[in-house]
C-alpha cells in the first residue's frame, strides 16, 4: 500500500511562485484531493520545495575508494551514498561513473563491476539512483561496451570527457600526476608512459566520439560535453547531438550554449566556496550573467542546497529562481518530465526545509517520507 500524506501550513513553491497551501500525496504523485487514509505533516515555518536533482555526482568515487587503493564493497558504497543523498535533499541522483583507459578506480573493470552493482542495488534505494557514464574520449576500445550498457538501460547520461589532451603536459612531480598515479596504483613515470601510449592513438578518437554520440542518441540517452573551451567547441558538439555543456572552461563557451537555449552545468561547490578550487570559471558570476542554468553536487553532496541559498543571500536570484537551478532545470536537461516541479500529477519528490535554520525537516520520494529530522 502506498503512503498517503497531506502536507499543510508550509510555503509551497508552485509553478506560479510561493503560496501557503496544502499538498496531497498518494500513489507516488501529487494529488488534487486527499485520500481517506491520509497522514498529516505540519510544515508551518517551512518551505516545501521540489526534490533536488543531481546530474553529476563524483562524491560516489570517494565513497567507493576513500583512500587510494582502499576499496569498499559496492553494496556498502551504494547504501552509504544513498543515505548521504537523502540527508542532503537529493531525490534523483546520477552517480558519475568514469570509463577510461586508466587502470584502478577508473578502469573498465571497475566500471563493469559498478554497472552490475547498480543494477542489483539501485532498486532498493530510496533516492532514484542513476548513472552518468563519463566516457573518456581516448578510451576508444570501450565504445561498444558503453553502447551496450546504454542500450540495456545501464546508463542514463553519456558525458564526453577529454582529460588526456591536457594531462599530456604534466611533468613528473606535478601534483595532479601524483594524484593520478595514486588513483591508478602505479608510479607517476608509468602514468606518463600510459598517456604517451594512448596519445599515439589520437587519430582514432574523432570517429569514436561520433559513433558513441550517434549510438547514445539512438537509445534516447542525453549527451553532455565536458570542459568545452571555445564557441567552436560548442558548435562542433552540437552538431553531434550533444545538448548540454558541462563545466565549460570559458564564459564564451557557456554563453554560446545558453544563447542557443542549451543548459550549462557547473559545480555547486564553486558557489558555496566563493570560487573554483582549480581556477575555473566562477559559477556565481555565471549564474548572475545567465550563463549557468544548472548546479550539480560535483564532489560534495551538501553543496546544491547550500548553493541555492547562497545565491539568494548574495542577491543573485530570489529563492523561486535559485531553486530551479537544482530542480526543474536539471530535470529538463535530462528529459525527466515527471519531476522537478510541484504540480498535481507529478511525482511527489519533495523537501520540507525549515525557514529559520534552512535544515531539512523531511524528504519525500515518490510520495513516501524517507527522511525526517526531528
Amino acid at each position: 500500500m502506498m503512503d498517503e500524506w497531506t502536507i499543510s501550513g508550509g510555503e509551497v513553491l508552485t509553478e506560479e511562485g510561493f503560496a501557503v497551501r496544502s499538498l496531497n500525496l498518494a500513489e507516488g504523485i501529487i494529488q488534487r484531493e486527499s485520500g481517506e487514509a491520509t497522514r498529516a505533516m505540519d510544515a508551518s515555518g517551512a518551505w516545501v520545495l521540489p526534490g533536488i536533482i543531481d546530474v553529476h555526482g563524483d562524491a560516489f568515487e570517494r565513497i567507493i575508494e576513500p583512500r587510494p587503493g582502499v576499496r569498499f564493497p559496492a553494496g556498502v558504497a551504494f547504501a552509504e551514498a544513498g543515505a548521504q543523498l537523502l540527508a542532503n535533499g537529493i531525490t534523483t541522483a546520477y552517480h558519475g561513473l568514469t570509463v577510461s583507459w586508466e587502470p584502478g578506480l577508473r578502469s573498465i573493470e571497475c566500471a563493469r563491476e559498478l554497472v552490475s552493482a547498480h543494477r542489483e542495488y539501485a532498486p532498493g534505494l530510496a533516492t532514484d539512483t542513476r548513472l552518468n557514464i563519463r566516457w573518456e574520449t581516448f578510451a576508444v576500445d570501450h565504445v561498444d561496451e558503453v553502447l551496450a550498457w546504454l542500450q540495456n538501460g545501464a546508463g542514463d547520461i553519456l558525458s564526453i570527457n577529454d582529460h588526456t589532451t591536457a594531462n599530456r603536459a604534466l611533468e613528473i612531480g606535478a601534483p595532479k600526476l601524483e594524484r593520478m598515479a595514486a588513483r591508478m596504483g602505479i608510479s607517476s613515470r608509468q602514468v606518463k608512459g600510459l598517456i604517451d601510449d594512448v596519445w599515439a592513438r589520437r587519430n582514432e578518437v574523432p570517429p569514436a566520439i561520433r559513433r558513441i554520440c550517434e549510438g547514445a542518441l539512438q537509445h534516447d540517452v542525453p549527451v553532455f560535453a565536458h570542459d568545452e573551451e571555445t564557441v567552436e567547441d560548442r558548435i562542433e558538439a552540437r552538431g553531434k547531438g550533444v545538448s548540454v555543456s558541462e563545466f565549460p572552461l570559458t564564459e564564451a563557451a557557456a554563453a554560446a550554449a545558453r544563447s542557443a537555449g542549451e543548459h550549462v552545468v557547473m559545480g555547486a561547490p564553486n558557489v558555496v566556496r566563493g570560487g573554483s578550487h582549480n581556477g575555473a570559471m566562477c559559477a556565481t558570476g555565471a549564474v548572475r550573467s545567465g550563463h549557468c542554468s544548472i548546479l550539480a553536487s560535483d564532489y560534495y553532496y551538501p553543496a546544491q542546497r547550500h548553493a541555492a541559498f547562497r545565491l539568494v543571500d548574495e542577491g543573485v536570484l530570489p529563492l523561486e529562481e535559485a531553486w530551479k537551478i537544482v530542480s526543474s532545470n536539471p530535470a529538463e536537461a535530462v528529459g525527466l518530465t515527471d519531476r522537478g516541479r510541484i504540480s498535481p500529477g507529478l511525482r511527489a519528490d519533495l523537501l520540507v526545509i525549515d525557514q529559520r535554520t534552512r535544515d531539512i525537516r523531511a524528504v519525500f520520494v515518490a510520495g513516501r517520507k524517507v527522511f525526517e529530522r526531528g
